[in-house]
């Protein structure tokens, strides 16, 4: 058994008669107790006391987390504002004189409107004489009331008003939301671009990886070559050594016999620059 607990219930000690018929957290019956025993169970199970049914003899009380059961009224509601939605009152205009084919298109629009759950305000339009005879425009309402009544019902019948005659039709189901064709293409237009840029950002960054894993790979064979390659052989660093040896030697040996002719050279030219001394006078 189900209690609707009102907007502004008694708790715990606020409930102020004497014995209470309890229900358990989980909708069990527990009986007639006295208030203050219910308060001891509630107290002792974390739970709120709350008069679900205060008019009842005795008065009905449930064990719920009352803060919690507040919170989820609250979320229920919300979601029941949001779905709920007011029908709107959409308009078409008929001229009397209206072709076949205008009229198949006007009573399309009126069948869109009323299968999204909108009412329709249909109005017959009338110029000069047709004022005097409306006759005919309330049968060219009562002819559209009747291929369309698969979809709604007359709610207004037609009436007329000045120059204009009035008809409205209610939708027989509720209002659905339903999305435009340009918002469903649009939206298929967004997801469709969507999946093309994470398709492209996928294709970079496998050739990058591509790029990087062919890059490692090179580099390792380069250094595989570098360890795999021979040695030189020891003949071939003696010849090299041993044409390096002579050329030194050769430089050494005229660096070093250079130096003697250098000295005589030098030598010689003090020599010749030295003046003779002087002879000394015979007496």
């Amino acid at each position: 058994m189900e209690f609707i607990i009102s907007a502004e219930p008694r708790i715990n000690d606020e409930i102020r008669v004497s014995q209470v018929r309890l229900i358990g957290p989980n909708s069990e019956q527990v009986g007639v107790i006295a208030t203050s025993v219910a308060l001891n169970l509630a107290k002792e199970a974390n739970l709120d006391l709350v008069e679900v049914a205060p008019n009842a003899k005795p008065p009905v009380a449930k064990l719920i987390d009352y803060g919690k059961y507040k919170y989820n009224e609250k979320i229920k509601q919300r979601e029941a504002r949001r779905n709920q939605s007011a029908a709107e009152i959409k308009e078409i205009r008929f001229r009397l004189k209206i072709d076949e084919h205008d009229f198949e298109v006007k009573k399309s629009h009126v069948i869109r409107f009323l299968s999204g759950g909108d009412k329709v305000k249909v109005t017959i339009m009338l110029r000069g004489r047709e004022q005097s005879r409306p006759i005919g425009g309330v049968e060219l309402l009562q002819r559209l009331a009747d291929e369309v009544s698969e979809y709604g019902t007359i709610e207004f019948y037609p009436k007329h008003e000045g120059r204009n005659i009035f008809m409205t039709l209610a939708p027989k189901g509720k209002k659905v939301h339903a999305q435009s064709e340009q918002r469903r293409r649009g939206a298929d237009t967004r997801a469709d671009r969507q999946a093309r840029q994470k398709a492209r950002l996928a294709a970079k960054e496998k050739e990058k990886a591509q790029e990087a894993g062919e890059a490692k790979a090179a580099v390792s064979e380069i250094r595989a070559a570098e360890e795999s390659a021979p040695a030189k052989p020891a003949k071939v660093a003696e010849k090299t050594a041993a044409k390096v040896a002579p050329k030194a030697t050769k430089s050494e040996a005229a660096t070093k016999s250079d130096k003697p002719a250098k000295a005589a050279k030098s030598a010689t030219t003090a020599t010749k620059s030295a003046k003779p001394a002087p002879r000394a006078s015979k007496k």
